[in-house]
């Protein structure tokens, strides 16, 4: 048996108890660890936190070893219990669908365990779930490679008066593109994008296509490390969030469409007020 559950998004506290169990009767289990992160992060300190409290040896399965040595993950569940550790929802921001379709192709039974995700814990700020349209990613531009298809759905979006959650490039074991040309793997240090950087890109690409899509006026939510005991939240224009010290990742960025009278009064309170509000939104997110 495959089982694929969810950590949540806080630490390792977050597990709910189906998974706990599941995950003690497991004889092997990984972490997936390039979609995201718990607040502690997946150093060896942050997994040894993990170990002892599900009393279990876990490995860090990075993006190498699921997508090209799945086979052997999959190969011991055909005859034992195997975890596969996900932080958040296994179907939430990030799909493990290919995982689960290859286990059926080997016949290898699949049991998934959900938990909270970074989907459905935005709705914290009070912006409801219903008036979210399509989700977008936000990746690093480079001097090279600078897309902007994300575009085109925030506008959609926005037409409709919907909000738009953008998730921001998390680069972890990403090999070099020198190393690459040398044949030779060597890998960039880990990066995460912040709110910041987000909002620079969204409004160079809105300069670049000046269609009015968004500009440094709109509403916006910054999240950064949700689900955690300092997360922080912040409302404010593009202008405001971007002069905003959010600190350590993993952060995300809402850009807000058209808003009822109920989300305003909810949003209300994560709006910067004054110099000391960056400290104020730190303290009770």
């Amino acid at each position: 048996m495959l089982y694929i559950i969810g950590l949540g998004l806080g630490d390792e506290r977050d597990i709910t108890l189906r998974g706990l169990e599941a995950v003690k009767k497991c004889s092997k289990v990984f972490i997936e660890a390039y979609t995201s992160l718990l607040s502690f992060g997946l150093s060896s300190h942050g997994l040894c936190t993990l170990e002892n409290l599900y009393g279990k040896s876990i490995t860090l399965a990075d993006r190498e070893m699921v997508e090209e040595k799945a086979d052997d993950i999959l190969s011991d569940a055909r005859h034992s219990d195997v975890g596969f550790l996900v932080v958040g929802d296994p179907f939430g921001a990030t799909t493990h669908s290919d995982l689960v379709v290859r286990a059926k192709k080997l016949g290898v039974d699949v049991k998934v365990i959900h938990n909270a995700s970074v989907m459905n814990a935005i709705g914290i700020c009070g912006l409801q779930l219903y008036r979210y349209g399509e989700t977008v990613s936000i990746p690093f531009f480079t001097e090279t490679w600078r897309p902007d298809s994300f575009y085109e759905k925030i506008q959609r979006n926005r037409m409709l008066g919907l909000h738009t959650l953008c998730l921001l490039d998390i680069r972890v074991k990403e090999p070099s593109l020198e190393s690459l040309c040398r044949g030779k793997k060597q890998y960039e240090p880990p990066r995460y994008m912040t709110i910041n950087t987000a909002i620079e890109q969204l409004l160079e690409v809105e300069q670049m296509r000046g269609e009015s899509a968004f500009c440094e006026d709109t509403d916006c939510v910054g999240f950064a490390r949700l689900g955690s005991e300092d997360q922080m939240i912040v409302a404010g224009s593009m202008r405001q969030l971007l002069e905003v010290d959010f600190g350590a990742p993993l952060h995300c960025l809402v850009i807000a469409g058209k808003t009822h009278p109920v989300e305003e009064e909810m949003l209300d309170f994560y709006k910067l007020k004054g110099e000391s509000a960056e400290s104020e939104h730190k303290q009770t997110a």
